[in-house]
């Protein structure tokens, strides 16, 4: 079957009042190197089929991976029964209504292969070279996934969308191995990705780390690169729902009860957004929910998105809300999209203009094993990696020792000093789950590396 006759056919077997059906073609294409050498390279494909039952108020989910046309009736059965045997969904609502198919609803999928790799693998090549005359080793891989959503629900719904996701991750190490330097970068398609200047940059890293310097824990001047922003911006969105904050348990909860939508959370004019539309991050302009939770609804599926500001000039705009929340907060709905944005003022800084700027301080080149200590405050903890520079009067002069960092990415904003120029950003942490970022480098006066770490 097709994935369209998948959803009509579902759709078709379902008895219950209502019913969702989901269905995923996923493809992947991927080259892994080690040692300056190509290791393996292949491709995959996969399908996923999410049928969601509704009985009155009760919801049932099944969720099952290549599903063949035989097994379809056992799929929407289970997720009728689950239904039944349910307890009441609080978040309950009339499921979104739909018109004629979306535009490229009926075209056949067409999956990612090696080829997405045609022009990228040369300039790979290029680089492995120039690492091995530089007496450098590369390390890492790249991937490419193009994931086509079908969505149709029992109301006329039939929306499609189409994400292809890409990224690079570099590691470069020295002739002993005992000098490490990573980089990353997300790409729709491979086109715009620059190996050479990727492989200058980690090269200039390795060179810096020539010199160790060890530093003890403490708060110091910190340049954050747009990666390690990106990670910790990620968590923020993720810990943004409005429901947990209208329980009072998270740190968007206001005291005394409601959220702090209105408040100030940055001195400097920053504005964290999502935008389906965004150029080279663009992504589904509708809500796909697989499955309930306290962020999300899977009566909302099929809800279109826009752009949404989060944070907007350094106040707290919006949480994620569904329709259900929204009515609870008296706040408009705002659903989760799949993308983030965070801009500082016009103007911003180059990160090298940024160092060439600092007296002393240090500069990261990412963050890892991010964990929630505090809800209430939103404290995280982690570790520095890959490189930890010390700066001082406008040039980096060596490498320093990792530390255990704990820090607020809510509390951050209100300390940020500088906020440079934004530009599309891999995560290093959360690169598996979150890859469409768009963030600037920013200056925290007081970073709190709260203990000196043994990871190499």
């Amino acid at each position: 079957m097709t994935p369209q006759e998948m959803v009509e056919r579902a759709l078709g077997l379902s008895r219950n009042d209502g019913c969702v059906v989901l269905v995923d073609e996923g493809s992947t294409a991927n080259l892994r190197f080690a040692g300056n050498t190509l290791t393996t390279n292949g491709v995959a494909r996969s399908s996923r089929l999410t049928v969601i039952s509704i009985a009155g108020d009760r919801v049932g989910v099944v969720s099952r991976a290549a599903v063949r046309e035989d097994q379809l009736g056992d799929v929407v059965a289970a997720a009728d029964a689950a239904a039944r045997d349910a307890q009441p969904a609080e978040d309950a609502r009339p499921l979104v209504t739909g018109g004629p198919a979306a535009a490229g609803w009926e075209e056949d999928v067409r999956p990612t292969d090696i080829g997405v790799f045609e022009g990228f693998a040369p300039a790979l090549g290029e680089a492995f070279a120039a690492a091995e005359a530089g007496g450098r080793k590369l390390y890492g891989f790249a991937e490419h996934r193009l994931t086509s959503t079908f969505l149709g629900t029992s109301t006329g719904v039939r929306l499609r969308h189409d994400q292809p996701t890409g990224r690079l991750e570099l590691n470069a190490k020295s002739a002993d191995l005992k000098r490490s330097a990573w980089t990353g970068v997300s790409t729709p398609d491979f086109t715009d990705v620059d190996v050479a200047a990727l492989g200058s940059s980690l090269a200039q890293r390795l060179e810096w780390a020539k010199n160790r310097v060890d530093l003890p824990a403490g708060r110091y001047e910190t340049l954050l690169p747009p990666s390690a922003v990106a990670d910790l911006m990620i968590y923020l969105f993720w810990s943004s729902g409005a429901r947990d904050a209208l329980d009072g348990r998270s740190v968007f909860a206001r005291p005394g009860g409601g959220t702090r939508v209105g408040e100030r959370l940055a001195t400097l004019p920053v504005t964290l957004s999502s935008d389906p539309g965004a150029a080279g991050i663009a992504c589904a302009p509708f809500v796909t929910a697989h499955a309930p939770s306290r962020e999300s609804s899977v009566f909302d599926n099929g809800l279109p998105l826009g752009p949404t500001d989060w944070i907007k000039d350094g106040r707290l705009e919006a949480l994620q809300q569904t329709r259900y929340s929204a009515e609870l907060s008296g706040l408009p709905v705002t659903p989760a999209v799949d993308n983030l944005i965070m801009r500082g003022p016009e103007g911003g800084r180059s990160l090298e203009e940024m160092i060439a700027g600092t007296r002393r301080g240090l500069l990261l080149t990412c963050l890892w094993y991010i964990r929630e200590v505090d809800p209430q405050t939103l404290l995280v903890t982690g570790l520095t990696r890959d490189g930890v520079y010390l700066v001082e009067h406008g040039e980096v002069v060596g490498e320093v020792n990792n530390f255990r960092f704990n820090e607020s990415p809510v509390d951050l904003l209100g300390r940020l000093a500088e906020a440079g120029s934004a530009e599309r950003t891999l995560p290093r942490e959360w690169s598996d789950y979150f890859q469409r970022t768009v963030m600037p480098a920013v200056r925290v006066p007081d970073f709190n590396m709260s203990t000196v770490s043994q990871a190499s």
